[in-house]
């Protein structure tokens, strides 16, 4: 891939790679991304700056051998087709995602069910991610935009 490629480059070339949107998900569909425990399928599409998910989870896989009996994590279980919104971008080597909104089956869940969802089960399994991650970028990627349908990545 171009951007592996790249970043072993002692100087990187820093012209801008674009990737469409189909492109990513062609990718992501391709089998060739390992996806957490209980996410089956995931489709992105891109907006100025943010992000959209579109997933089919298995919470019941998430939660495998965890029980907990707060009602607020009724919500998760089974089988379901879950939209997240999301703000993106990455600068000077650092990705940032902000989580907005999270809907299973069209149905928008409660920001204080999120936080609790995302710190027994996410959290704990991927400690960098939450409903606020910041994260360094791979590859020597300096920035990452977020446009219409497309992202732009910038390596130094």
């Amino acid at each position: 891939m171009h951007i592996q490629q790249n970043g072993e480059k002692p100087k990187p070339d820093p012209a801008p790679t674009v990737f469409t949107e189909e492109e990513i998900n062609a990718y992501l569909a391709s089998g060739r991304v390992e996806l957490p425990q209980g996410v089956k399928k995931v489709r992105l599409q891109g907006l100025s700056g943010q992000v959209t998910g579109f997933l089919t989870v298995d919470f019941d896989q998430i939660k495998q051998n965890q029980r907990s009996s707060n009602m607020l994590l009724s919500l998760f279980s089974g089988t379901h087709d879950v939209t997240v919104e999301t703000d993106a971008a990455g600068s000077a080597g650092e990705g940032k995602v902000h989580v907005r909104t999270v809907s299973l089956d069209g149905t928008e869940v409660p920001r204080m069910a999120l936080e609790y969802f995302a710190e027994k089960y996410i959290t704990p399994k991927y400690p960098n991610v939450g409903l606020d991650s910041q994260f360094k970028l791979p590859n020597r990627i300096d920035m990452a935009t977020v446009g219409y349908h497309k992202i732009s990545i910038v390596q130094k």
